[in-house]
């Protein structure tokens, strides 16, 4: 439990950090500043965004399967999974797809300005990206704090013990 818990803060201070490299790249006037956080992005999405998705994921498999809470009895537990596992496959594809086009404009002007023209969608991508993916990861913890909803119905007819013909 402990690892899950470590590496699901680690994810979301992750996407907290890129939001913060990305609103400071969307709103200042420097170009400097712009290609230091853009590269800075593009530093820790390579370096972080896989194994920490892949590991928040795993571990909260193991611990739905090791558990009482099961991966598919609760309605909670089971809306982690499907969305853990939808920003998994996001972050992994699209994040980083967005990290590395941010990088190839910085790249690009390796000096000098930046034309806005060149920057394009790229300067909102990079602030919508992870604030999605930051507000799925919040609604992820009320989630395992609050634990609404409930036993699905499926898990609680498994739950009901059926008398032995023998009785």
């Amino acid at each position: 439990m402990a690892l899950h818990v470590v590496v699901s803060v680690s994810w979301l201070a992750l996407m907290l950090c890129l939001l913060t490299l990305a609103v400071t790249a969307l709103t200042t006037d420097d170009a400097d500043r712009l290609r230091t956080a853009y590269r800075a992005m593009g530093m820790l999405g390579d370096a972080l965004v896989l194994p920490l998705s892949l590991l928040a994921f795993l571990s909260g498999v193991a611990l739905g399967l090791g558990t009482s809470w099961g991966l598919f009895r609760y309605y909670w537990v089971s809306t982690k999974f499907w969305l853990t596992l939808g920003a998994m496959a996001a972050s992994v594809f699209a994040l980083t797809t967005r990290l590395h086009d941010a990088v190839r404009v910085a790249d690009a002007h390796p000096t000098g300005p930046i034309p806005v023209a060149d920057l394009g969608f790229v300067r909102y991508n990079t602030v919508i990206v992870p604030a999605v993916a930051l507000s799925l990861y919040l609604f992820n913890v009320i989630l395992s704090v609050y634990k609404p909803w409930g036993r699905r119905k499926a898990a609680d007819r498994r739950a009901v013990r059926i008398p032995s013909a023998g009785r």
